[in-house]
């Protein structure tokens, strides 16, 4: 699995995870690490004027860890629709 993050400019590609590894909050919360450093390198002034993540309800996203560093950093979040009008049946 690809870990791939983007913007209006472009993506940000951040981790592959090994086959037979499974993503849970140290995980993920190490992939936010690594996407504070790549953006602090790749869009200067990003981090100040802050970051904003869409978030489904998986696990390694609810997790009390997880929460935690989102606050500590104040980056947002941004829910993931848990279905949308637009989309076909």
């Amino acid at each position: 699995m690809a870990t791939v993050f983007w913007d209006s400019r472009g993506m940000i590609p951040l981790d592959i995870l090994p086959k037979g590894e499974s993503v849970n909050a140290d995980r993920y919360c190490e992939t936010l690490d690594r996407l504070r450093h790549a953006v602090r390198g790749k869009r200067p002034g990003l981090l100040r004027s802050g970051v904003v993540l869409q978030h489904d309800n998986a696990t390694p996203h609810t997790a009390k860890r997880t929460k935690e560093w989102l606050e500590r950093y104040r980056w947002d979040i941004i829910p993931h629709p848990a279905h949308s009008s637009d989309l076909a049946s």
